[in-house]
């Protein structure tokens, strides 16, 4: 491949046993147990030696789940949780979070803004409030939000120059359809604001899942390219999500394709690990 790959900044876990994914359809390969044993010969095949665990359901109890996990596995070196951002405490809940066994791999908070009927729910004064916490408390905010949402997710960051804003996704452009606006408007205008960074993740499963090819996400990738630089992008497996279409190594070999050689230590390593404080 030609570089150090190191972090994969997001990828997925979940224990069905331990609790439903709501979001998985019946049918879908996705319906069973991802685990760290599955994860860890992918990354290792793809040369992946840290990641970033990211949060998949609204519910409390999966961070300090997560948590624990990567207190216990060498391979994840941080977590972007949940929390309701609209408690009153949500100070003292952040604090108690990093208090717990694993807590300092504790580097982010999402929320599923794409479920969110309202599209403009990241500029409600609550969630603002439950932003600046997240941003007093040192962690970053991951944006799992839909084309749509993109202009609350630019006034949401220029609200807030203190809090460092990452999109997940690309913020989940169509690719399938080939259309690239008002995508790539909305995306330059957030990549302009300072406190905001975005991982190279997801544009599998938004493309053709059963015939993708790398110049179907081409034109994404390079919009995102220029317009955060490879300073302000970062790698994202999206596993095992991303197997819908495409494998690990697959996922992998497509994003090393979109990206420059020059760029590769910085969009696979030194990004995710400034940002999240690996």
């Amino acid at each position: 491949m030609g570089t150090a790959v190191t972090v994969d900044a997001h990828h997925h876990l979940w224990d069905l046993s331990v609790r439903d994914q709501d979001w998985i359809e019946e049918d879908s390969p996705l319906r069973r147990d991802f685990t760290v044993a599955d994860l860890r010969p992918e990354a290792a095949a793809a040369g992946v030696d840290r990641t970033v665990l990211v949060q998949t359901v609204t519910v409390a109890e999966e961070t300090p789940e997560f948590l624990a996990l990567a207190a216990e596995h060498e391979l994840i070196a941080g977590v972007v949780g949940w929390t309701d951002l609209t408690r009153p405490d949500i100070a003292d809940e952040l604090a108690r979070l990093r208090e717990l066994p694993g807590g300092r791999y504790l580097k982010g908070i999402r929320h599923q803004v794409q479920g969110e009927p309202d599209p403009e729910w990241l500029l409600r004064a609550d969630v603002r409030r439950g932003l600046a916490a997240v941003a007093d408390a040192g962690l970053v905010y991951d944006l799992v939000v839909l084309t749509l949402q993109l202009p609350a997710c630019l006034k949401a960051a220029a609200a807030l120059p203190e809090l460092t804003f990452v999109l997940d996704h690309l913020g989940k452009p169509p690719i399938a359809s080939g259309a690239l606006d008002p995508w790539a408007g909305d995306v330059r205008a957030l990549a302009a604001l300072p406190n905001t960074v975005c991982k190279l993740s997801g544009m599998v499963t938004e493309a053709d899942a059963g015939a993708w090819t790398v110049d179907d996400l081409r034109p994404y990738a390079e919009v995102v390219l220029h317009a955060f630089g490879p300073d302000r992008l970062m790698f994202g497996s999206d596993w095992p999500v991303c197997t819908l279409a495409a494998s690990y190594g697959e996922v992998m070999d497509a994003t090393v394709r979109l990206t420059d050689p020059a760029d590769r230590t910085r969009i696979f390593e030194t990004t995710a690990a400034r940002v999240y404080g690996l």
